[in-house]
């Protein structure tokens, strides 16, 4: 079950982000910035929901107080074609 992926783009599995929560990650922001979590093409639009999920359950409902923002996938160009 550690081995469970739940960031697909960044390929984040369970046991890195139970790792992060137990060196102190409290909210989304806090698992993103030590995993990567989040960071991929979707912009945790599928894992953040399961992170949430995560915190509250091991941190709880009171500690979450910041969650991540989702943003417009982008994607990456190159410089000859600006």
């Amino acid at each position: 079950m550690e081995d469970l992926l739940i960031c697909r783009c960044e390929g984040v599995c369970l046991a890195k982000i139970l790792q992060s929560i137990n060196e102190g990650a409290t909210s989304v922001q806090g698992v993103k910035k030590r995993t990567r979590a989040g960071m991929g093409y979707c912009q945790g639009r599928t894992c953040q929901p399961i992170l949430r999920d995560l915190l509250k359950e091991k941190v709880g409902t009171n500690s979450i107080t910041q969650l991540q923002k989702a943003q417009a996938p982008v994607r990456p160009i190159r410089l000859g074609d600006l």
